[in-house]
């Protein structure tokens, strides 16, 4: 996130500024000495990133009509009828094996009702619930709930109800606002037309809708503060000053949160780093930048590496988490919205199988699958190219974006039925283009998901102590 260019320009930024602060917040609230302000910044920025990250998606997606990225308001259902291309910028490491259907639910008023089709057995589709911290709440789907139709509760906080009646399940969000992130398998570009008929049976209705009820009065208007993802770093702790107003708080993050009121961040409260003295400004930038190197080196070190991918399991509940900030920031750093391990697996790498960077303007790469070695799944399993440095797709000449099992009948194997991939940014040749992953004239992130992973032997679970090992990518012979 704030890298030390970054840090230097936010510091001349402040130097050009005013030197003498406006002294009211300070005096107001006993603001902290400038180490203390620093270590509040530090531990704020851990403890807040997924936060800020989410409200910004938020903003992007059911907010703001103009952003270049909204989906549909609160409560409406915007069912996506193509997989994600690098237009698709508001989530970084975006998924494009499955068209996604997006719902932005508000459950101040009421709970909501998501209700799902019949589907058939072969097809992998699931709907995650995550919450405004984060936290996946709950699953709807093949694996999780099945195939058959159903219809499924989702509610706020503080909804102490009765299940009603048609009820398959309620999900309890630890926030008023919630994102339900459906993904339906889509098996080749010709499937497209079979996805939209299953995503037209997706549905979402206030529970006062489903039960033939009254509605209860709306809740009010918010006047949120305009967030981009792309503004984060410049508005860190001013989009986690808004985003902590609908995050209640809890057991585990009430030290923090104390911490944060401090300076001057929370509900009720209104951060203004303008109002802060020059010194206090650059203590909190250092912070910042601190606290995002912890979450790097959460991200290099948190996980196995096996075969230079980084193996582990860093997406959950609130259990899951228990209070671990760093890893729930570089879970979200690393690919924000991502599934339980049980759901999905995310091997990830930057670097060769000698610990080398990948940069696919200095080598061509390959990737070979030993004979009966394939990801062993339950549904599917994908190879997906990003660029190393934004973590978004990359334009290429065959707008092709990945790799997946269901375009193996159409690609080559080797004499001794390995299968090789070739990783680079021009084209290997006619004869192998079939296995060909276009990558970055730059620096590569490469993602490897399986879906629904297998749990017997051979199995990539536990994470990071499974039987199945994913084969280390190398420099292609020349």
């Amino acid at each position: 996130m704030l890298t030390k260019r970054d840090l230097l320009r936010s510091a001349a930024a402040i130097a050009a500024g005013a030197a003498i602060a406006r002294p009211s917040l300070l005096m107001a609230q006993s603001y902290p000495g400038i180490i203390e302000a620093k270590d509040i910044a530090e531990e704020g920025f851990i403890y807040g990133l997924p936060l800020v990250m989410n409200y910004a998606v938020m903003q992007e997606f059911a907010v703001d009509r103009n952003s270049g990225q909204f989906k549909a308001p609160f409560n409406e259902i915007n069912n996506m009828h193509h997989v994600s291309t690098p237009a698709d910028t508001a989530v970084i490491t975006p998924n494009s094996d499955t068209p996604y259907s997006i719902m932005w639910l508000d459950l101040r008023a009421e709970p909501m009702v998501i209700s799902v089709p019949a589907i058939d057995k072969d097809r992998y589709y699931s709907v995650q619930l995550i919450d405004g911290n984060t936290y996946n709440f709950g699953y709807i789907g093949t694996r999780a709930t099945g195939t058959e139709p159903g219809d499924y509760l989702v509610v706020g906080p503080d909804w102490k109800g009765e299940t009603p009646a048609g009820i398959k399940k309620v999900f309890q969000s630890t926030t008023p606002f919630t994102f339900a992130l459906i993904r339906t398998q889509l098996f080749d570009p010709g499937d497209m037309p079979n996805v939209e008929k299953i995503q037209a049976g997706y549905k979402l209705r206030p529970l006062s809708a489903f039960l033939n009820q009254p509605a209860p009065p709306t809740a009010p208007k918010i006047d949120f503060l305009p967030a981009t993802t792309a503004g984060i770093k410049e508005n860190f702790f001013q989009y986690l000053d808004a985003a902590l107003q609908f995050v209640p708080e809890t057991p585990k993050d009430m030290a923090i949160r104390a911490k944060l009121a401090r300076i001057g961040i929370g509900p009720g409260k209104t951060f203004d780093f303008k109002e802060l003295s020059l010194e206090h400004k650059a203590e909190i930038l250092v912070g910042m930048k601190q606290g995002d190197d912890k979450v790097d080196k959460w991200l290099a070190t948190g996980n196995k590496v096996i075969n230079g991918w980084n193996v582990g399991s860093f997406f959950g509940d609130e259990a899951f988490y228990n209070g671990d900030w760093a890893m729930r920031a570089g879970a979200a750093k690393g690919g924000i919205y991502g599934n339980d391990a049980v759901e999905a697996m995310y091997p990830y790498t930057r670097t060769d199988a000698t610990g080398a960077t990948l940069d696919g303007s200095k080598h061509n790469y390959t990737i070979t699958f030993a004979p009966d070695q394939l990801p062993p799944v339950n549904a599917f399993w994908s190879v997906t190219m990003y660029d190393g440095k934004s973590q978004l797709l990359i334009k290429n000449p065959i707008n092709r974006y990945l790799i997946n099992s269901p375009m193996l009948l159409g690609m080559k194997k080797n004499e001794d039925g390995s299968l090789t991939l070739y990783l680079q940014k021009d084209s290997p040749g006619a004869d192998k283009e079939a296995n060909w992953l276009p990558a970055p004239d730059d620096k590569i992130y490469l993602v490897l998901r399986l879906y629904w992973p297998k749990t017997e032997a051979p199995s990539i679970l536990p994470a990071g102590a499974g039987t199945w090992q994913p084969p280390g990518i190398v420099v292609a012979a020349t």
